[in-house]
């Protein structure tokens, strides 16, 4: 089945969906024996389907959560910091993927912290460009660049259509993390 992999998935859009579809192709690849690998950027990691990604056997998830905060509400030092334990996270990662522990990468959220400074993009380029060529990568997050756009073999676009926050109702535990 591995020489079947390789290929890169983007979800991507101002809709709701993308990291359950990320996540729901991590419990798919999971439940036929692929070996899983999860990193979550600019998300706190206190996250439901974290908590159960965690105790499926084939799945590592690296990092353990950046900041509960949105990037524009942080401080320099807080940046800073958001940076540095990206980048440790996306090595981790890469890490896994060139020692033979990873037939399918998640990296939730990749894109938006691209868009907002918070990783480099030319990082993803480059692993993308040199990654063993099993290993089936998915991204999500909005607006992504055109130079993943380039390199993806499937891009899904989530539309926002309705949505309940836009009649003051908050995202809830369970459904929306």
């Amino acid at each position: 089945m591995k020489e079947q992999l390789g290929l890169v998935h983007i979800y991507c859009g101002d809709g709701k969906g993308k990291t359950t579809a990320a996540f729901g192709l991590a419990v798919r690849a999971a439940g036929n024996g692929l070996n899983v690998v999860v990193a979550q950027f600019l998300k706190s990691g206190k996250t439901g389907e974290l908590n159960i990604l965690r105790n499926l056997d084939p799945v590592t998830v690296v990092g353990n959560g950046i900041t509960p905060k949105f990037v524009f509400q942080m401080n320099e030092e807080e940046k800073r910091e958001t940076i540095r334990r990206h980048t440790e996270m996306f090595g981790q990662a890469a890490r896994l993927c060139a020692d033979g522990k990873c037939d399918l990468l998640v990296l939730d959220e990749i894109m938006s912290a691209c868009t907002t400074g918070m990783f480099p993009l030319q990082k993803i380029l480059d692993f993308l460009d040199t990654r063993p060529e099993h290993i089936e990568v998915v991204m999500t997050g909005r607006n992504p660049p055109q130079e993943l756009i380039d390199r993806a073999d499937y891009v899904t676009e989530m539309v926002l259509r309705k949505h309940p926050y836009e009649q003051g109702i908050p995202a809830r535990q369970g459904v929306e993390f």
